[in-house]
This record gives C-alpha cells, structure tokens and sequence, in this order.
C-alpha cells in the first residue's frame, strides 16, 4: 500500500477531489475541496491519498489551514473506503505518514449531529476514525458543542450592569490572565497543567490576533467602579462572525455577568450586519452552553476534536 500527498503526481489532486463522499459521517464534495484550494486553506501537500498496488484510492485525508498557515491547523475530512476490512490500520498509517511530513500532529475535527451517538452507523464510523487518531498520537478527545445565532433569534437585551471600553494590549493580557483562573474549559485546563497561566495568556492573545477579525473590536468590561469583570473578544472565521473569546473573571462569577458579555459580542457582530454568529463550548462547561441558550443561540451541531496531549 501507498501513502503519498497530492503532490506526488499530475493526478493525484483530481482524484482526491473524485472520491465519492459516501458513509454516514458529512464528507467534503468536490466543489467544496476546489473552494478550500482556491483559498488556499487547503494545499496539495496537505491533502493524502492511500492507495492499493493497482492504483485504487483506498483513503483520504484532508487538512485544512488559514490561507497564511505555514503548516495546516486542522485534520477536515478522514475517509476509508468501506470495503476496507481493517479501516483503523489503514487511516492509522495514512495519518502516521502525513505527520511525519508535516513535523506535527494537527488535531482532528469531527462534525457531528447531535443524535450521533444514538445511531448506530454513525457510532461505528466514530469509532474507528477515534481509534486511528489515538494510535497516531491523538489521545485527548473533547467534545464541543457548535452554537450559531441568526438575525431571526433577535438581539438580546442590555443588562445595564457593565460598561465596556477599549484597553491596552496589557490591559488585555492581564485579562486573559485572570478569566483563565478555574476555568471549565478544557483546553484551557489541560494547558495551564503545563505552562503559567501568563503563557497561556499571550498565546490565546496572539492566536486572535492572527484571525480574521480586528483587533479594534476588543472590549474590557468593568464594573460601574472601574472594576474588571471580564473581557469580550469578538472574532471571525474565514467564514463567519464568531463569538470569540469571552471570560469572567472568577471573583465576579455567579452573577450573571456572562449573559451581558455575550450580549455585547452578539449586538456588536449584528450591528455589523452579520447574518450568522458562530460559537462554541465544551459540554462540560454547563454554565457557557446555558449562556448560549439563553441568548437564543441555537446548537447546530457537536464537534468531536481530537488532538495531541500537549497538543503540536
């Protein structure tokens, strides 16, 4: 068996692109794998085939990065064909080969419907693209849950409670730093096992930074007092509003305050005319998916993300 990017020969892109988006789990069209290239957020390099000794594509694998990624962020799209008998070696190979290609193990996203694990042809194919990814290194899985507000929800109301007003990129990190402390998500948790909490502060800051939205929507929010309750970071993806980071710092929590922060962020993005406002929130982190729900976000979907311990 052969494991090769699209690179390898004139070909092998138009065949990555031919292979049929079949099995339960939402696979990539052609048309949708020639937008992503045109992009340049997915790349040759980045897309793999496994093929048999007669030339036959057994698998692909599809990579996606923002169109300036010096390497790709995310695995998009896993697919074995189902006459594969033993599809857990296979994409485990496949993906073992792209790693070493690329000198990191990108993390894997899983796009699902919210009643997957009820049925049962969905759960057979999450189980073995679960088992390739921990045998290639991919051991900590998390769960999120896909939010998105529409102009049809209506815009919440002010609480009236906090104030909001631009700050210093030190005013923010310190920020970052204080809404870290505690947290539900897990991300943020199993980072600060591992680094200080400053650390992780300017990462999330320059990982913002680097998206698509503007550093001149950022907003501290304080108490009548001056206080700092919180921080709102509204963003953007290469395809809609999102949410961003949002944070309260933990003195202030149980109060509520939650809801005006994402108040504010969703006013700001509707005010912009944004006609979809993305999110997302770990399941376990029951006070932000309550949060959502509240503000009439609506969950589209749950995203299965597996990634590296310590993640590359």
């Amino acid at each position: 068996m052969r494991f090769f990017p699209a690179t390898a020969d004139s070909t092998a892109l138009d065949r990555a692109a031919a292979y049929p988006a079949d099995g339960p789990i939402t696979a990539l069209t052609a048309e949708k794998i020639r937008e992503e290239l045109g992009a340049n957020q997915f790349r040759p390099e980045w897309v793999w085939l496994a093929e048999d000794e007669n030339g036959y594509i057994l698998a692909r694998a599809l990579w996606w990065g923002r169109a300036d990624s010096e390497r790709p962020i995310a695995l998009d799209c896993l697919q074995v064909r189902s006459t594969v008998g033993d599809p857990v070696a296979v994409a485990t190979r496949l993906l073992d080969a792209a790693h070493a290609a690329f000198g990191a193990r990108p993390l894997y996203n899983i796009s699902l419907p919210t009643d997957w694990s009820s049925r049962p042809e969905l759960s057979e194919a999450v189980a073995w693209r679960r088992e390739a990814g921990l045998r290639t290194g991919l051991s900590r899985e998390i769960q999120r849950l896909r939010y998105e507000w529409t102009p049809a929800a209506g815009l919440p109301g002010a609480g009236g409670r906090l104030t909001f007003r631009e700050g210093s990129d030190e005013e923010f990190l310190e920020a970052f730093v204080r809404v870290s402390g505690d947290s539900l998500d897990e991300a943020t948790r199993d980072e600060l096992r591992r680094k200080s909490a400053r650390q992780l502060a300017e990462e999330d800051m320059k990982f913002y930074l680097d998206c698509p939205g503007e550093r001149s929507w950022w907003r501290l929010a304080e108490l009548p007092d001056g206080t700092l309750a919180g921080l709102a970071v509204p963003s953007a993806t290469p395809y809609n509003r999102n949410v961003g980071y949002l944070g309260v710092v933990p003195e202030q929590r149980g109060k509520g305050l939650i809801d005006e922060i994402l108040a504010e962020i969703t006013r700001f993005h509707a005010t912009e005319r944004a006609e979809r406002i993305t999110a997302t929130t770990d399941t376990t982190n029951i006070p932000m998916a309550a949060a959502f729900d509240r503000a009439n976000y609506e969950v589209t979907e749950i995203r299965m993300v597996l990634e590296a311990s310590g993640a590359e």
